[in-house]
């Protein structure tokens, strides 16, 4: 009898535990994404974890294959080489001397206007702004508008600001880029003709508000592990 009676009280204990830790799994707060995290998702943040090389012509034109700037990138390893004008460098971000740093200095440009989304995440010492509906610089569309700010210390541009304007879907479709914060943007572009690869999304043409100008993000190749 005592053996069948600490049966029943263990089975209630088992039960009643299992019923409180449902409870508190349940109210676990569910983690808001901010909207740089929805923008980089939305362009294939979460498969970025799965990139073994990252490739990329950066300017240049249709017409000439060799023009611009040609990247391979190995983000986990940082091991870096560009071909530009038929001369070719290969660096290590983790030791760079005064040649590699040079390179890097367009690696980090180039690399932005690719992978804008993720940057959005990936840079630290920034402040990004809330979200505001506004017209676009370039096609004076309504779409939406964050500000992301450098801080003044640090990189090779600091105290720089770029406003992101995105769609419903978190999908950016233009920018402004303005030197030092200035009220002014420097320069403002579109982002379209977006190309998929390997569930990464990549903006492969950039117009200028004024003029017929149109840079180039060509010959993009993801390779995952």
């Amino acid at each position: 009898m005592k053996k069948l009676f600490l049966l029943s009280f263990l089975i209630i204990f088992s039960a009643c535990k299992q019923t409180e830790d449902k409870k508190d799994i349940a109210q676990e707060p569910v983690k808001e994404l901010t909207t740089a995290e929805k923008i980089a998702n939305a362009h294939g943040y979460e498969n970025w974890s799965k990139v073994k090389t990252f490739e990329f012509t950066f300017g240049g034109t249709l017409e000439d294959s060799t023009s611009g700037r040609a990247w391979v990138w190995n983000p986990k390893t940082n091991d870096i080489k560009v071909t530009n004008r038929g001369e070719t460098i290969e660096y290590n971000r983790n030791s760079m001397d005064s040649l590699a740093i040079k390179a890097d200095r367009g690696f980090i440009n180039d690399k932005f206007w690719a992978l804008i989304p993720f940057q959005l995440v990936w840079d630290e010492g920034t402040t990004i702004s809330e979200s505001t509906k506004e017209k676009s610089p370039v096609n004076q569309q309504d779409l939406n508008k964050i500000t992301i700010t450098y801080s003044n210390e640090g990189g090779y541009t600091p105290g720089d600001a770029y406003d992101i304007y995105f769609d419903d879907d978190y999908i950016i479709r233009e920018w402004s880029f303005r030197r030092g914060n200035a009220p002014k943007p420097s320069l403002s572009n579109t982002f379209e003709n977006y190309s998929d690869h390997n569930g990464i999304k990549v903006a492969q043409e950039h117009k200028f508000a004024e003029g017929d100008r149109n840079l180039l993000v060509r010959n993009v190749k993801v390779t995952l592990e």
